[in-house]
């Protein structure tokens, strides 16, 4: 790993910068208006992986294009690897929070060391350039890759995905390969890398609510007619009880309680719930009762409310009943639930409360089922040891909170589990203003990979 290493460290700028690069593109996936933007980000992507050796192209989908790449190594003895990331970021609103622009990425001291600043600089940009640069650097100092590797990148994580599994489906056969690598969660610590095992999966739907024609004046009607507003928040709080628990028929059925073994590794990591809280600013934990705060946010599912709106939300004062109300919903699933059955019973919910003389309507925004990988595969375990060469302490395998529903359809539909190793850490404000990269965690993610390869050329 010596000459790999020090080819890394040499160049450890000249990464950072090609970074840079990557996040000045403003790829907001799920906003037309940046659709341009979107396209030119692909085709940089397919420029580096070209510019490395790879046969990479930009391919079109009803929705934003998917970069596919390929190094055939057809006389190698290992496996077949495949690498997916995204490159599509949040919108970057609201743009007042941030300390500078979005997409003009700055490099500053952080708590943990230097940190890149900007929309997208973990949320998968940083992250994909662990291992595109990590094939960068082993292509130079080894003058080949081990052997073959297949690059997919898509432009709609964000936008769940909608348009990947037809193309997973249509390219079925050139995209087959023995796993998949996945680097879009996070780890414990900058010293503590983690492999995720158990990963939740995700349905999204938008609700309204209409009752009234249009909207009515307040001291004329009010208290003699339905306020969508106030029905619909009332259906909202209706969908946990006193305990934290989601109402919903049949959500819990398929969940199944951690095995004693998982409870003892848990335990063991050393989570600080302090600190962790202290990420988001507060102090105290809720949720669903006689749970710890890893329970809920890896191993519980979830239902949130993302957003709600209706009637008059401007300056002074407008006193209307509302003719419609909205909302928008995630449920965050967990092993053996799924998709399918959770959206069905949050239509049957809302139908069956849809107030008298009203209508209620469900739009399906994205689903994704959960995974769990086997911990005992023989790929974690290479990857178990691949972090040993860069990281002082041993990895963990943990859960995760976050959703990638790709990898739920790449076992589906390419037929083989991913190995979702990730380098970003709870304080990198994935979503939020001022997210960031710690450089440190880049680093390491670049040498991890580049030992991943070492170790699955052994096998």
């Amino acid at each position: 790993m010596d000459e790999l290493f020090r080819y890394v460290d040499e160049g450890f700028q000249a990464s950072v910068e090609r970074l840079s690069q990557f996040l000045r593109i403003p790829s907001v996936g799920t906003d037309p208006e940046y659709d341009p933007e979107t396209r030119r980000c692909a085709e940089w992507l397919a420029s580096e992986l070209t510019g490395i050796g790879f046969d990479a192209s930009v391919r079109d989908t009803p929705g934003q294009p998917i970069v596919v790449g390929h190094w055939p190594n057809p006389d190698a003895t290992g496996p077949h690897l495949l690498y997916y990331g995204h490159y599509d970021v949040q919108p970057a609103d609201p743009l007042e929070l941030w300390e500078s622009p979005p997409f003009e990425p700055r490099v500053m001291e952080g708590p943990k060391g230097p940190q890149i600043v900007a929309r997208g600089a973990v949320d998968d940009k940083g992250q994909v350039m662990t291992w595109l640069e990590a094939f960068r650097a082993y292509k130079a100092v080894r003058g080949n890759l081990p052997f073959s590797i297949t690059v997919l990148v898509e432009g709609e994580e964000e936008s769940s995905s909608v348009n990947l599994e037809p193309f997973l489906k249509a390219n079925a056969e050139e995209l087959r390969s023995d796993v998949c690598i996945i680097s879009d969660t996070g780890m414990l610590d900058v010293d503590r890398p983690a492999i995720t095992t158990m990963l939740r999966g995700i349905v999204y739907v938008e609700v309204t609510l209409t009752g009234p024609t249009h909207d009515l004046h307040s001291g004329m009607y009010g208290g003699a007619v339905v306020n969508p507003l106030n029905a619909l928040s009332s259906l909202l709080a209706a969908l946990h009880d006193e305990n934290g628990r989601v109402t919903l028929d049949g959500f819990y059925d398929s969940v199944l309680e951690l095995t004693p073994a998982q409870s003892e590794e848990w335990k063991s990591l050393g989570f600080d719930d302090a600190t962790f809280l202290g990420t988001a600013g507060l102090s105290q934990s809720v949720g669903e009762s006689g749970r710890t705060v890893l329970e809920r946010i890896w191993s519980r599912p979830t239902l949130d409310v993302n957003g709600i709106w209706g009637g008059y939300i401007g300056k002074g004062a407008k006193t209307v009943i509302p003719s419609q109300a909205s909302a928008k919903l995630s449920c965050r699933l967990v092993p053996d639930q799924r998709a399918d059955a959770v959206l069905r019973s949050l239509k049957t919910y809302f139908e069956k409360n849809c107030p008298p003389g009203c209508r209620i309507e469900l739009k399906d925004l994205g689903k994704g089922d959960p995974i769990r990988v086997p911990a005992e595969s023989p790929f974690i375990e290479a990857t178990r040891r691949a972090t040993t060469h860069a990281f002082p302490r041993p990895a963990a395998l943990i859960g995760s909170g976050g959703s990638i529903p790709v990898a739920a359809s790449i076992r589906e539909i390419l037929g083989i589990d991913s190995v979702l190793l990730g380098f970003g850490l709870d304080d990198d404000r994935v979503h939020s203003p001022n997210e960031k990269f710690t450089l440190v965690c880049l680093e390491r993610g670049i040498k991890t990979h580049l030992a991943l390869l070492d170790e699955l050329a052994k096998k």
